[in-house]
């Protein structure tokens, strides 16, 4: 933990248990990770042993070779391509002069740091129909180290040990129930020994938690549920009975639960002075509360604990310490899974052990980490579903967006996608600002009547997925694209206000680095990686990348010379379901995954850019009559639109069904989408949920939005 201005009084350090050591750091690891070198990573720049650097999760580095004064002299020193044309999320590891980096499908891949050098890969080889259990991509975002052990979360849910020098599997164990739709994407995190990591699945049912297992041989040491089961008695823990108080558990229970969601499915932060562990609690399943936790009314009722909260527990044991709940009663998918900061800051005279984060709801708080106490909350992007807080840090609702209580449609900012997701921030601790990759796009939120769950296939969420869909117009479609927006804010935690804003050409902005020779990188969905000045924001240089940037850039140093390094690779939620032809005015944005890795004067150069070919829309007729058209819609915007795209307009990521091959031939159509014949390469069958009739009627109306949208293009609509 970098220490800052005050350390914990001891009488508060004693209540929790603490016990001070000495975590010397010598700058190697090749004796294997121990728990001190974690601890002291703050003093070993040269590598880069855990997801955010330091247990803080600052993700600066006091690395200052690469500098202001000359980092327009930075160049390509090396790149790799990666075999999987999906988002890449993931930030690397750096440990004596090798890279360790995952990819898309849970792929694991090696390399000599300085060099680029393969040195060994490792691929899990997670079923494809895996794929239909992820909300957001096919993504992985890092591995952990510990010991001579490299661990990673698996998409199909495994947690695994592989030696890092050889890449060889030395245990897995299975985390969660595979026979539901769980998921892992996230980076592990490990404790004195102890591996931890959570999981995804909110949108399908499940029910969220958060378990440790032990570093030498996987087995499971505890594990804490976000969310009750409905079933709490005198025997639960205390802290599911007291959330157990704030559902209706009716929902909750047996077989046909819904699971009621809450995954923590990103962020952690540690502080070993304290000895408290700290992760982000996601959102409800289903979305809307009214169907979630119903009252006597029908509409929704209490603020069901732990979603869209932040929990400190104690790692050693799971026991719940204390928490913080962003969004209580949580309706519009507004995780608190976003990255979390620890830091030390003086507020009003005060010096101040604080939290720090920019969750989805559009406001930046700072808490008290000892004790969850809220210091303050300001939002960062314009929101309108809160009016302010009380004098507890509780927000009061604007009454217009609770959409759970009115049954009605509401326009709400931001939208699902959030002010910021789940691209890490950065903090510089000399300029006291935290960087934000900002989001801003509000969504129609509109009550599915009648919903009923579906935990075989497509989003569980309350709401009708197609209510926002954009009419056949290209214009009003461009005009809609360019309200969207992308943002790098300089955020002062202590004021609660900007210093600086960059905005950016396209919306999805990457994760963040701050460095200490007074800068910050970072990537965008203009295929561009930048390095700005920490201070004032002037872009200092740029690199044409080639694809959309989302991962987060790090820093390290091989025989004294600095490197920064990015996985570049377009994806991800908002990438999987916009129009990538649309994103910004820079032209397609496609997936070109590579690890691009740069050093002062260094001219590699990446191949040509290849050509994208773009199939022109050739639909057959549409005859179907209106009736089926609109059942096809419905079915569609409940279990196509999150990987195919709102109103059946692809992204340049995963097959615009615009212009597939089988809209013309029914038998064909049936074979994907029913009997799954393509389940290998992640389109599983929708039997289970999908009668053929309703899996036809989803064909002809795409076949109906094919016609509309080459109307559009050849001039020939009305």
């Amino acid at each position: 933990m970098r220490k800052g201005l005050w350390a914990a009084p001891l009488l508060v350090l004693g209540a929790l248990g603490v016990v001070g050591c000495d975590h010397r750091v010598d700058g190697s690891t090749k004796d294997g990770v121990s728990h001190d070198m974690l601890v002291g990573a703050d003093d070993d720049p040269a590598n880069w042993i855990s997801h955010g650097r330091t247990y803080d999760e600052q993700r600066f580095s006091p690395l200052g070779s690469v500098n202001a004064d000359n980092v327009g002299d930075l160049g390509l020193a090396w790149f790799a391509d990666m075999d999987t044309a999906r988002g890449q999320e993931a930030t690397p590891l750096v440990l004596d002069g090798k890279l360790y980096i995952t990819t898309a499908w849970s792929k694991v891949k090696a390399f000599d740091a300085a060099t680029g050098a393969p040195l060994w890969d490792y691929d899990p080889k997670v079923p494809g129909e895996t794929a239909v259990k992820v909300c957001c991509d096919v993504v992985n975002r890092g591995l952990a180290a510990f010991g001579n052990s490299l661990f990673l979360g698996t998409l199909d849910g495994r947690l695994v040990s592989l030696d890092r020098d050889t890449g060889e599997v030395e245990w897995e164990v299975v985390t969660v129930d595979q026979t539901k739709a769980y998921s892992i994407t996230g980076a592990p995190r490990v404790v004195d020994g102890k591996v931890i990591i959570g999981n995804g699945g909110a949108e399908f049912g499940v029910r969220g938690y958060i378990a440790a297992y032990d570093a030498k041989d996987g087995s499971e040491l505890w594990r804490f549920y976000t969310v009750p089961d409905g079933n709490e008695n005198g025997e639960s823990p205390e802290y599911l009975q007291q959330a157990a108080e704030t559902w209706n558990t009716e929902v909750l229970r047996g077989s046909d639960s819904i699971g009621g969601g809450g995954t923590v499915w990103d962020s952690m932060a540690y502080d070993p002075d304290l000895n408290l562990l700290y992760f982000g609690v996601g959102n409800g399943s289903p979305w809307n509360r009214a169907y979630r936790s119903p009252g006597e009314d029908g509409t929704g009722e209490g603020d069901n604990l732990y979603l869209s909260s932040i929990v400190a527990i104690n790692p050693d044991t799971g026991e719940y310490v204390w928490h913080y709940q962003t969004t209580p009663g949580e309706t519009w998918d507004y995780t608190a899974t976003q990255h979390i900061i620890l830091a030390d800051i003086e507020i009003e005279g005060k010096a101040r052990q604080v939290l720090m984060q920019a969750p989805k709801n559009g406001f930046f708080y700072v808490i008290d980490r000892v004790t969850g106490e809220f210091i303050s909350a300001e939002e960062y992007i314009p929101q309108n579903w809160a009016e302010g807080f009380d004098k507890n840090g509780r927000p009061i609702f604007n009454p217009v967006t609770r959409i759970d209580k009115t049954g009605q449609p509401a326009l709400v900012m931001p939208g699902p996608l959030g002010g910021h997701n789940w691209h890490p921030m950065a903090y510089h601790p000399d300029e006291n600002l935290v960087y934000i990759p900002a989001f801003e796009a509000a969504v129609l939120y509109a009550p599915e009547k009648d919903w009923k769950p579906d935990m075989g296939r497509g989003f569980n969420v309350g709401f009708d997925m197609g209510a926002g869909d954009l009419p056949p117009d290209l214009g009003f479609r461009r005009s809609v694209y360019e309200t969207v927006k992308g943002k790098l804010m300089a955020w002062d935690p202590v004021a609660q206000k900007a210093r600086w804003v960059v905005e950016h050409a396209g919306p999805w902005n990457g994760g963040l680095l701050a460095t200490g020779g007074k800068l910050v990188f970072q990537g965008n969905s203009s295929s561009e990686f930048a390095a700005y000045h920490a201070g004032t924001g002037e872009k200092l240089w740029n690199f044409a990348a080639q694809t959309g940037i989302v991962a987060p850039p790090i820093t390290y140093t091989v025989d004294d010379e600095q490197y920064v390094a990015v996985l570049a690779g377009w994806g991800g939620a908002y990438a999987i379901v916009s129009d990538g032809h649309l994103v910004n005015d820079q032209g397609p944005v496609r997936n070109i995954s590579r690890l691009l890795v740069f050093k002062l004067g260094a001219a590699a150069e990446l191949p040509k850019m290849p050509e994208l070919v773009n199939l022109p829309l050739d639909p057959p007729p549409s005859r179907a009559s209106a009736e089926v058209i609109a059942l096809g819609k419905q079915k569609y915007a409940r279990y196509c639109s999150v990987c195919h795209g709102p109103g059946a307009v692809g992204s340049t990521v995963l097959p615009d069904l615009r212009r597939s091959g089988a809209l013309g031939n029914k038998g064909v159509w049936q074979a994907v989408v029913q009997d799954g014949i393509l389940t290998d390469n992640g389109m599983a069958s929708f039997s289970g949920s999908l009668t053929p009739e309703e899996s036809d009627a989803i064909r002809e109306y795409v076949i109906h939005r094919a016609n509309e949208d080459r109307a559009l293009e050849t001039g020939d609509a009305e």
